[in-house]
């Protein structure tokens, strides 16, 4: 008993390596969220149209979708460390480049070279995490993680357009470069965990399974569910804003911050005491509750009670896949699964955009395009209902063939 305490001592959650890899998170998503709504506005005043606008965004997050099954390989077979560095300083190197550039064609080349930048350097630092958070732990250690994401989600884009309004868009630049090198520099003193040895397999692997993660598949499949409806709130909260006569729609954003805040530490240690479900299910059924409102909201209070209830689900859905991702996995495949794990939640914002772009054209309503989301909510119940009544069987018929 002495013994098994001391063990659990030898592995507390607040290390330094912990500190360090949240603080790098945060300064390269800080760096990261100042530039979504100011590059757009810069390539506009450039003289860009439309579609070179939503090139902007397209090209990067398309890069770093097929940069992430490759990150994920590199890093079981490299380490940590070299994976992150080149993906950080690929990512300072850009955002210092975007000052040097008058051309869109110019600009759209670099949005491309750091979309992989940084789905090396995202993918690397969740699985850093994922290597240093005690395993009894590790709902609460990713919920906690992913505090860094929020705070930058919250407080960066105000800052960017506000910079870009008062000093103009080569302050935000400045800034942002600056955070991206500290990024780096935090990134240096981690302790990173030695890679562990590559199990060789008894056949070849095919192409997919060695860039993809298979035990990662059913999470990232869940996360792609939720990541749809978030493409389709990021994208498109301000027109729906717009035709619904809400003139303020930042307010959803800051409240569904703050409930995430205070969301991710409670439901980490639920799915540490309680497993997955007791996370997954609730917060499924509040997100759906969240958009369901969000749909009929008309004023600032009714947008902001639907933010708070979009940020219990959303504060409880991601980090607990997170975390179920990287149990799932075996320690030498880490790095693969979360690059099956990152390239979901890309794809889910890029689809959801596009997806609920053309539903919204069609239907002639944001409104109807949010309550039409939910279906994916409802996918999101139906895989994994399906997957607990798998497992519930998979009991029963093991009960059975004991007695």
């Amino acid at each position: 008993m002495k013994h098994s305490n001391a063990s659990k001592r030898q592995k507390p959650l607040w290390t330094k390596t912990f500190l360090l890899t949240s603080l790098s998170n945060l300064l390269l998503f800080f760096s990261f969220q100042m530039l979504i709504p100011t590059i757009p506005t810069h390539v506009s005043q450039l003289g860009g149209n439309d579609v070179q606008v939503g090139l902007v965004i397209g090209v990067f997050t398309i890069s770093s979708l097929l940069t992430r099954p490759f990150a994920g390989k590199a890093l079981d077979r490299f380490g940590r460390k070299h994976v992150l560095l080149v993906g950080l300083s690929i990512c300072a190197l850009t955002i210092a480049g975007y000052s040097y550039m008058a051309a869109i064609t110019l600009i759209l080349a670099a949005r491309f070279v750091h979309g992989i930048g940084w789905g090396m350097s995202t993918t690397s630092l969740g699985t850093v995490i994922a290597d240093i958070i005690p395993a009894q732990r590790r709902g609460e250690g990713m919920g906690y993680y992913g505090l860094s994401n929020t705070f930058a989600l919250a407080l960066a884009p105000l800052t960017g357009l506000w910079l870009m309004q008062k000093y103009g868009f080569p302050r935000v630049l400045l800034l942002s470069t600056c955070l991206a090198v500290l990024s780096i520099v935090s990134s240096l003193f981690i302790s990173y965990p030695k890679a562990l040895p590559l199990e060789k397999p008894a056949q070849k692997p095919n192409l997919v399974d060695r860039l993809l993660e298979r035990s990662a598949l059913l999470p990232s499949a869940l996360l792609l569910c939720t990541a749809v409806c978030y493409g389709g709130i990021v994208t498109f909260i301000t027109l729906f804003g717009r035709e619904a006569g809400i003139s303020n729609v930042g307010w959803f954003f800051l409240c569904n911050a703050g409930m995430v805040l205070i969301v991710r530490p409670v439901t980490g240690v639920l799915f540490d005491r309680k497993g997955p479900k007791w996370v997954l299910l609730p917060g499924a059924f509040f997100t759906i509750g969240g958009l369901l409102l969000l749909s009929y909201a008309h004023s600032e209070a009714s947008l902001a009670v639907a933010a708070l209830c979009y940020g219990v689900g959303f504060g409880s859905l991601q980090p607990a896949l997170q975390a179920w991702t990287i149990s799932r996995a075996a320690p030498n495949r880490r790095g693969a699964a979360s690059g099956t794990f990152f390239s979901a939640n890309d794809l889910g914002i890029g689809a959801g955009a596009m997806l609920l772009g053309a539903i919204a054209t069609y239907s002639g309503s944001y409104a109807v395009m949010y309550r039409v989301s939910i279906l994916l909510m409802i996918i999101f119940l139906l895989i994994y209902g399906w997957c607990l009544w798998q497992a519930k069987r998979g009991v029963h018929l093991m009960q059975r063939a004991s007695s």
